[in-house]
């Protein structure tokens, strides 16, 4: 079925056809959308109140069990916990009138340390959320949103987020797929770690790799302390430090090794960190960038991997390059094309995508 509709532009009025079917099936798709995008809300609240661990240990329970395991008041749990089972994050049995968590759902909502954990993400949404105003703001006049002015839900939920990402791919998949790479931490190597944030990567580094010492640095002050803390509590403080310092500001050099871990494209000015970069690196040293996965062309981004990142890139990664002198806005789906076009621009020798993944780029180059 087609239906007109009359619509006005420069050349005066013009009938428009439309698909009803069309215009129906979109509309599904957006209420869809739209009762996703709602529970996100309470699928972060599930997470700040304790609800997903309590479901995951305690077995199918009841709406009033639940509650009272949780510390929770009863008619509010029921009506969330009613919600994941719309949802299908939990399940329902009608004749018990109890709610499951699988436990293959446990590993993602549940448990921080899983490989598959990632409901930091709706602590993600919940800080971008609440920076919604001067995220607009900035939309409006061109600019920036420093990391800085964010909700400070951003710093833990970006960590919690990629922390899994990194315990399974860094020491396991990236750094073997750079040559030698794996060879020189083990043997003891100076490595600095540029735009370090809470310090996880830099971390599981050094948990790695003994005999080598860490330097995160960062200009997110805030982000700095926290890694410091977590540094102590790890007992690595002996050989891991951080310090805040911009990305083309650090020195200490020469390292034998620098990496940036999803950083560059939130730079201001990633060629200048490149060039800084490459200043410090010994003669022999190693720059080890890993990016989030893109294609070169947009239409071959065009899918639900690819939404995701060019949302975190329009609310956090973009608006935080803008607040930054230089204000660059690589964006996170610069794509390995552009990427190693940076590369080239600032002298290095080699530089190459030594592996890429479902979820990123990992690029090797050397002076």
């Amino acid at each position: 079925m087609t239906i007109d509709l009359q619509t006005e532009n420069d050349h005066g009025h013009a009938a428009t056809e439309l698909d009803l079917d069309r215009v129906v099936a979109f509309a599904g798709q957006i209420a869809q959308n739209h009762a996703i995008a709602s529970n996100g809300v309470l699928t972060y609240l599930g997470d700040r109140l304790g609800l997903w661990r309590t479901l995951a240990s305690v077995g199918p329970v009841t709406s009033a069990e639940l509650a009272e395991h949780a510390g929770l008041a009863e008619r509010y749990v029921r009506e969330w916990v009613s919600a994941q089972a719309a949802a299908g994050y939990v399940t329902y049995d009608a004749a018990t009138q109890r709610f499951t968590l699988p436990a293959e759902h446990a590993a993602v909502l549940a448990d921080d340390d899983s490989p598959a954990a990632l409901v930091g993400a709706f602590e993600i949404t919940a800080a971008v959320w609440a920076s919604v105003d001067r995220l607009a703001h900035a939309y409006t006049t061109g600019e920036g949103v420093g990391w800085h002015e964010h909700d400070d839900r951003l710093f833990s939920g970006v960590e919690r987020f990629f922390r899994p990402l990194y315990a399974g791919s860094l020491v396991d998949a990236w750094i073997p797929a750079v040559d030698g790479l794996t060879a020189r931490l083990t043997a003891g190597a100076r490595v600095l770690d540029v735009g370090c944030g809470l310090g996880s990567a830099t971390l599981l580094m050094a948990e790695a790799f003994p005999a080598s010492t860490f330097l995160g640095v960062d200009n997110h002050g805030e982000s700095v302390r926290r890694a410091t803390a977590a540094a102590q509590r790890a007992g690595a403080a002996d050989r891991v430090a951080f310090t805040e310092a911009a990305a083309d500001e650090y020195d200490g050099g020469p390292y034998d090794v620098i990496c940036m871990f999803d950083a560059l494209h939130d730079m201001g000015d990633p060629l200048g960190a490149l060039r800084h970069a490459r200043a410090a690196l010994s003669d022999d040293g190693i720059l080890l960038v890993v990016e989030p996965a893109a294609a070169d062309r947009l239409e071959d981004n065009l899918h639900p991997l690819g939404l995701s990142w060019y949302a975190a890139s329009a609310t956090m990664c973009v608006p935080g390059s803008l607040s930054q002198a230089g204000g660059a806005g690589l964006g996170a789906q610069a794509g390995a094309a552009r990427l190693l076009e940076l590369f080239a621009l600032e002298g290095f020798g080699t530089a190459r995508v030594a592996a890429t993944t479902q979820f990123n780029l990992v690029i090797e180059a050397r002076r």
